[in-house]
């Protein structure tokens, strides 16, 4: 489980990248993160409905409240930036090397508003994981020439919204069970993009099967398997961890780029990849300790209810 999660996620995450490109290629961004989430959406409050489970009766007003803002900053905020971004001609990989950054600004963050522990080790696997992505990214940056310099902070104010739902997720006292934060924050999505796509005449998905292909590709490997993942491993291990596994999004999604579109794939991919492991490594080696598992709704109002 210590080993074969982190690689699910990793692979899963990083595949977001490649069925955003195999998306936009074939509709408009709104129109693929619409159809996206909204089928989703129904099939997940069908669920919700059906098994009723005693975890939605548990939330409070202010719990929803609290998992609509996460899900509209990790998923709704973040996943906008990444598309809109490929949309405007930035490369699968410079959109990865951007969003590579944010385990520096989360490790930077932590200490003053989560008051969780940074060791040297592991500001030194947050500088190899920072030189990793930079290796394999560089040289497809300088490369995508003709396009706008302002799309390149278009994925950036993802990667703060990311960071931003995370700090906001980690502060908080109480949590919602897993299915129950994916639904929440998937049906805030399929009302996000549903609305823009309506607003902007983007809402009629294409007649090609290969769009279609996109959605299911993103449905099953990113949305359950990475963005899944991502909070299940973060409430396990931590932050900081968690986020490290991050930078090997660029040379994963490298890798990916040049088996499915022939993209190339060098002598600074696989330097990167090597940096971007030994970051892992250190990062994980830094931190030997396990993060304790924080209390669901209902433990954290059985703690607090006087002894009787």
């Amino acid at each position: 489980m210590t080993v074969l999660l982190p690689v699910a996620f990793v692979l899963c995450w990083s595949s977001g990248f490649i069925g955003t490109k195999m998306g936009v290629a074939t509709g408009d961004s709104l129109t693929l993160l619409m159809w996206r989430f909204l089928p989703l959406a129904v099939v997940l409050i069908a669920v919700a409905v059906i098994r009723a489970a005693p975890s939605w009766r548990e939330l409070t007003t202010r719990d929803l409240g609290r998992e609509v803002v996460i899900g509209a900053l990790s998923q709704s905020g973040y996943l906008l930036t990444v598309f809109y971004a490929i949309q405007l001609g930035v490369s699968s990989g410079t959109t990865a090397l951007i969003d590579g950054t944010q385990p520096l600004v989360a490790g930077v963050l932590a200490g003053p508003l989560l008051r969780e522990h940074v060791s040297a080790k592991q500001w030194l696997g947050l500088c190899l994981g920072v030189t990793g992505v930079l290796i394999v990214t560089a040289a497809d940056a300088v490369a995508a020439g003709g396009v706008v310099w302002w799309a390149y902070l278009v994925p950036f104010l993802g990667m703060l919204s990311l960071v931003a739902a995370t700090l906001l997720e980690r502060r908080s006292r109480v949590r919602a069970a897993p299915m129950v934060s994916l639904t929440i924050h998937c049906v805030t999505s399929a009302i996000v993009f549903t609305g823009l796509a309506l607003a902007f005449g983007a809402a009629t998905p294409p007649a090609q099967a290969s769009f279609w292909g996109a959605i299911a590709w993103l449905v099953i490997l990113p949305t359950f398997g990475g963005y899944g993942l991502y909070w299940f491993l973060l409430r396990r291990s931590g932050i900081t961890r968690v986020n490290t596994l991050m930078f090997l999004m660029a040379p994963v999604t490298a890798i990916w780029g040049a088996l499915m579109f022939g993209e190339p794939f060098g002598v600074q991919t696989v330097v990167g990849l090597a940096v971007g492991l030994a970051a892992v490594v250190v990062v994980h080696r830094g931190d030997p300790g396990n993060a304790r598992p924080r209390r669901t709704a209902s433990q954290e109002r059985q703690a607090a209810a006087p002894v009787r």
